[in-house]
């Protein structure tokens, strides 16, 4: 008889204000690649096939409801709000109580926490987060990173042997802790009901005064249980953003990201540095895009399409062998038919909504 599949959840936490964005924006709806930020950090939940999918909301609760209701992976998306900001323990006790009773007793289920605040994590990795941690057997396996300049990042304590030991927050640290290259990325894998017992026992005994998710790792280390951390490859696909500056860090690499993914697909770029492709955006083989055009939304480009130097092109539908003539802008469900021509600077303007993002 084959053991049953082990299942997993995820707690998406998108409660905090993100003050340094200085932003009425929630941080986690402010936009890279057409697409909130948070819905990026979806995107690649989604590729766990999660049992459920719970977002902690807390600031700007109503805006993250209306942007984030539906589902991911065919998967509706639930919300837990934090109506206090009282630290990242607090609120993935708010989420685990929103899970209660998902589970069936036979199996005691794993749980994925994450920051809404990643876009640049991809699917597989946390899929290799999850598969390390049930090969390894851990009570809590955490993603961690190692990089050059530790500064204001949680350190991964370790004892002689390797085995992690806690996580110390930089603020907490002290100064033999704050050489430590290896970081925490708030990323973790969690056997759920060792999770909400060790979340029982925290307390903000720290600079903050708030309950640190982080403290858990100790205290399963404290009861005996087993703690491990999985190395991510690329220390950037774990940043968080947490200002103007991030974001646009982020964005420039998630745009190369894209870029890369569509000139192997057969797209020519001629200048990709210059060019600006959406996550929703689709093109055919043997598109042409020139220097410093924008393709934005729901734009689709067919077969042999050129798309002219500066044009900007938003949710806009453009037919195979197309031709669209620099600095022309498409919008709103503009629509060009195969083998059409768009002279330079024309503005198209369909009739259909913008979708949400």
């Amino acid at each position: 008889m084959e053991s049953p599949v082990t299942p997993v959840s995820a707690v998406v936490l998108a409660a905090g204000q993100g003050t340094r964005m200085r932003s009425a924006r929630p941080k986690p709806l402010h936009v890279l690649g057409g697409r909130a930020m948070v819905r990026h950090v979806l995107d690649a939940v989604g590729g766990l096939a999660p049992e459920r999918i719970v977002v902690v909301v807390g600031h700007g609760a109503d805006a993250l409801t209306a942007i984030l209701a539906g589902r991911v992976a065919g998967v509706p998306v639930e919300f837990a709000e934090q109506a206090e900001q009282r630290g990242t323990g607090d609120a993935v006790g708010i989420a685990l109580a929103a899970l209660d009773g998902s589970v069936t007793d036979a199996v005691d289920g794993d749980v994925i926490v994450l920051p809404g605040d990643t876009p640049l994590l991809r699917p597989e990795t946390l899929q290799a987060l999850v598969g390390a941690h049930r090969r390894s057997g851990a009570a809590a396996t955490a993603l961690t990173a190692r990089i050059d300049d530790p500064t204001g990042y949680g350190r991964i304590v370790r004892d002689d042997s390797g085995a992690v030991t806690g996580i110390v927050e930089h603020a907490d640290a002290d100064a033999e802790q704050r050489r430590i290259d290896e970081v925490n990325t708030s990323i973790y894998c969690f056997r759920r009901g060792l999770l909400a017992d060790a979340l029982s026992r925290i307390r903000p005994d720290n600079a903050q005064g708030e309950w640190y998710l982080t403290d858990v790792i100790g205290v399963l280390h404290a009861d005996g249980h087993p703690v491990d951390a999985w190395v991510v490859d690329d220390p950037d696909e774990a940043q968080g953003v947490n200002d103007r500056a991030q974001l646009a860090a982020a964005e420039a690499a998630l745009r190369a990201r894209v870029n890369d993914a569509w000139m192997r697909a057969g797209v020519t770029m001629v200048d990709p540095s210059s060019t600006v492709v959406d996550v929703g955006v689709r093109l055919a083989r043997d598109v042409t895009v020139f220097s410093g055009a924008v393709l934005r939304g729901a734009t689709t480009i067919g077969e042999g399409a050129e798309i002219g130097p500066h044009a900007v092109l938003v949710d806009a539908t453009v037919g195979a062998g197309a031709l669209i003539g620099a600095s022309a802008v498409l919008e709103r469900g503009a629509t060009v038919e195969p083998g059409g021509r768009v002279a330079p600077l024309t503005h198209l303007v369909g009739d259909a909504p913008t979708p949400r993002q």
